[in-house]
């Protein structure tokens, strides 16, 4: 269902949201370092409470039904966006970035991939006005990508260069070394691109693809482009800052993948649920809607996405937390055993 925010509230908050990016782009521009974890657990804590805050602006405006659904979106965002961590760390290790300018890069590559969401979010918004039925392929592809976490089927040590990023290289001018955060530079006296500029594509396209299952999982949640738009706002404006406060976190979050296989596998069932109930495909039930088809409401989809993060979470942590204690007593008995 798409519930009818005010116009003037919706460009309210874009505008707002937009001035706060360029500033923290200017902020970050201006000064760079690498943040201490108090600095960047301050500005995560500022952007979550941002969301929140939202949330319950949106609960003024429009009512429960878009507020739950602004903050069911934006849970399962930014779920998705800690799984994406793994990938930029490994990127930035691949270009060899230097630490202190890793907030710049970071922060433009967000930028890039804001675009690249809207317009994929306009595109999927104008598909399934018209096409109910793609509601099928979103929660098909959903339970699969959830079936492919559990196996293990990503693969997020071996990066690869996409596309976009080979066709950069083959266009564009790109020197072999860094100068500071600068994307062009002069080498024996010819005018280059620097590797930063090929990181901030990087960065921006991989995220593109992981949206390819975030951006319909919220589809599945909410139907109001705009929701679904600033829920991956507010997902992505925070991600910078928890780049640097998870740090080694990241490699203890064991059950991180089950939790969202599970996040994806659930709204991919409440996707093809709700197809059902709107179904107008021939061959299913003679293209009359499916009376039997449940809908699931979006308190269920708030317990179920909080769930099985706090579920994850702990369960991570008192994993690798055993697993600590069992390898310093293993080495500890190695050490008595010595002569």
């Amino acid at each position: 269902m798409i519930h009818e925010l005010p116009v003037w509230f919706e460009v309210a908050s874009l505008s707002t949201l937009i001035l706060l990016l360029v500033a923290d782009l200017l902020i970050v521009a201006r000064r760079p370092h690498v943040p201490s974890m108090k600095e960047s657990g301050i500005w995560v804590g500022f952007y979550v409470g941002l969301a929140l805050v939202f949330g319950l602006v949106v609960l003024a405006v429009g009512g429960a039904a878009p507020a739950g659904e602004f903050y069911a979106g934006w849970l399962t965002e930014y779920s998705l966006s800690v799984d994406n961590l793994f990938v930029f760390v490994i990127i930035m290790s691949r270009f060899a970035v230097p630490r202190q300018h890793q907030q710049m890069v970071l922060m433009v590559g967000i930028i890039i991939a804001l675009v690249l969401r809207a317009a994929f979010i306009v595109a999927g918004a104008a598909i399934l006005e018209q096409f109910v039925w793609v509601f099928y392929l979103f929660g098909a592809f959903l339970v699969y990508t959830a079936i492919k976490l559990v196996a293990g089927g990503d693969d997020e040590e071996e990066f690869k260069e996409n596309v976009a990023i080979r066709l950069l290289r083959r266009v564009l001018p790109v020197s072999k070394d860094y100068d500071g955060a600068r994307v062009r530079t002069v080498v024996d006296g010819k005018r280059m691109f620097t590797p930063m500029v090929v990181v901030f594509v990087a960065i921006g396209s991989t995220d593109l693809l992981f949206a390819l299952d975030s951006i319909p999982a919220i589809f599945g949640l909410t139907k109001d482009p705009f929701i679904v738009f600033t829920a991956n706002l507010f997902a992505l404006m925070g991600l910078r800052q928890l780049y640097f406060l998870l740090g080694g976190l990241l490699e203890r979050l064991v059950y991180l993948p089950i939790a969202l296989a599970v996040i994806l596998g659930f709204i991919g069932v409440k996707l093809v649920f709700e197809a059902l109930h709107t179904n107008t495909v021939p061959f299913i039930n003679g293209g009359q809607h499916v009376q039997w088809a449940p809908e699931i409401p979006i308190w269920l989809s708030l317990t179920v996405i909080l769930g099985s993060i706090g579920i994850a979470t702990v369960a991570s942590l008192l994993k690798t937390k055993r697993s600590a204690a069992l390898e310093s007593a293993r080495e500890s008995a190695d050490v008595s055993d010595q002569p």
